[in-house]
């Protein structure tokens, strides 16, 4: 074997009843290089690393993982012996313990023991070695919920470090970071590479995939479709081995004319329901158009969710502004009063705040609009169904019924089901605060077309983006927010990447 290749994959095939997850899967990765790893969600990326990681034991599936020129045999519950061999995994959702410190969090389980105790002193002179020599930005006795996600997420790294980890497997690692915590992430990891580390990276975000690795593979349907050197695709060729077709348009053509203006905001000031004192909106104004898509965007902390949310009725306390629904001003005190005046949110976070994920898409969908079925205290089964049923269809959620859990799902399909439960209360405006955020290029391409069909239909979106290319290529206008204030409002043909990132962190003002 190649002594330059560390992981060799070969004929790999894992059967679920029946459901082929895995099909004959092959491809090789090169020592100490940073390797991509992309597809659609259900495409096998989530059941492959299983296997690397030991949650799959041998003899679950077929074919042979050489792992540094030895076949690799983890037993049934075997994540700590793929640890011990030098496989690490950071998840999508951190695994820390928040009351910890960071040290405590990276020794755990570990620690070094005298005399029956735990030597503190050398637990975190251990934590300094690691962190200094990875040039990891955090304090070994910071404790772990006083942390942002950026250090969080250093932390897990450093954890994984901790046992020697010559293969690190990092699951959507920006998903939940800012601008700068990707930069300082691109920055640790070309540090690790120059350390020996591999990396296996997975994310739906393509950009990064040219940013930061040096070879990709693309799985679609559980097969791999090809790996390559990843300065010899771009982006339209990705997609094309993603999907399985050619998308010629990331972000589709509507036909939408904005009309008239039916939604305002004027001068909006709110302060923390927390704390009072402490002002998160600092007279934010804008107008929204019959529909248009009104894009918002600005750095994680701007006030963008803080915005969207107190407009729902749900977040800070308004001191002074108005909202205005057509030439009338709301007063809005919850969200199922704003639910009621024809305003709907799709969330950042859809699995905490969109969804109960244990419970059916029938009743997620119906879950916000059951006074529709409702008569004499009983709800109608049949015509719930029945509505249900239709915007299943209408939105194309892949499900064998309604009847499927939501947990079950796919990001896309996830948050179809949210869109779904929005829609059947028949907004006049549709607030959608990142709305493809963890979903696959193919889903992300569906909800744009959804959200084309929408505006056609008369109905009017606020898309909140941490994406700048999708804003500026489904926006027909866009407002950018810094430290509260909604900066400035570009038609989007005068909109650029440039200009927007310039007003975000407050380098220009105003722009003539």
């Amino acid at each position: 074997m190649n002594d330059d290749i560390i992981l060799d994959v070969k004929n790999v095939t894992k059967r679920f009843p029946g459901v082929t997850a895995l099909s004959d899967v092959s491809f090789q990765i090169r020592r100490g290089s940073i390797h991509g790893l992309c597809g659609e969600n259900g495409a096998g990326k989530s059941t492959l690393m299983k296997i690397l990681s030991g949650v799959y034991p041998s003899g679950t599936y077929e074919g042979t993982i050489l792992y540094n020129g030895k076949e690799l045999k983890l037993e049934s519950g075997s994540i700590h012996q793929a640890i011990e061999e030098g496989i690490a995994i950071v998840y999508q959702e951190l695994t820390l313990v928040p009351l910890m410190t960071v040290g405590a969090n990276i020794f755990l389980g570990k620690e070094p023991v005298e005399f029956g105790a735990i030597n503190w002193d050398k637990l975190y002179a251990n934590t300094r070695e690691i962190v200094t020599k990875y040039h990891l930005d955090i304090q070994p006795q910071a404790v772990v919920k006083q942390l942002g996600v950026g250090k969080m997420q250093m932390t897990e790294i450093a954890k994984a470090l901790s046992e020697n980890a010559k293969i690190l497997i990092l699951d959507e690692p920006t998903s939940a970071l800012s601008e700068a915590e990707i930069d300082k992430l691109m920055e640790i990891l070309r540090g690790l590479k120059e350390h020996g580390v591999t990396c296996i990276y997975i994310t739906h975000k393509l950009e990064e995939l040219f940013r930061i690795t040096d070879s990709i593979t693309v799985l679609r349907d559980g097969k791999v479709i090809t790996t390559q050197p990843t300065k010899e695709l771009n982006i339209e060729k990705l997609v094309g081995f993603m999907v399985g077709r050619e998308m010629k348009e990331r972000f589709p053509k509507g036909k939408r004319k904005p009309g008239e203006v039916v939604f305002q905001v004027e001068n909006l000031h709110a302060v923390d329901p927390n704390e009072n004192d402490r002002e998160i909106l600092k007279g934010v104004s804008f107008d929204l158009r019959r529909g248009e898509i009104f894009g918002i965007a600005g750095l994680m902390g701007s006030g963008r969710t803080e915005l969207v949310m107190t407009i729902f009725g749900e977040y800070a306390q308004i001191t002074q502004g108005k909202i205005k629904l057509g030439h009338r001003e709301l007063k809005i005190a919850n969200s199922h009063q704003a639910m009621l005046e024809g305003i709907s949110l799709v969330p950042e976070d859809r699995k905490q705040f969109g969804l109960v994920l244990i419970q059916s898409i029938l009743k997620n969908i119906s879950l916000a609009n059951l006074d529709q079925f409702s008569s004499w205290m009983r709800i109608d089964d049949s015509a719930e169904l029945a509505a249900s049923m239709q915007f299943a269809k209408s939105l194309a959620i892949k499900a064998p019924n309604l009847q499927v859990s939501c947990d079950s799902l796919s990001g896309g399909n996830q948050q179809k089901v949210v869109i779904s439960k929005w829609l059947m209360s028949k907004p006049k405006v549709l607030i959608m605060d990142d709305p493809t955020r963890g979903i696959d290029v193919g889903a992300k391409y569906e909800i744009y077309k959804l959200m084309n069909d929408l505006t056609e239909q008369g109905i009017s979106i606020i898309m909140i983006s941490s994406d700048l290319e999708e804003v500026l290529g489904m926006s027909d206008r866009v407002m950018v927010m810094h430290e509260g204030k909604s900066t400035c409002t570009l038609n989007i043909a005068d909109a650029t990447q440039e200009k927007i990132m310039a007003l975000a962190t407050g380098i220009a003002q105003v722009l003539s």
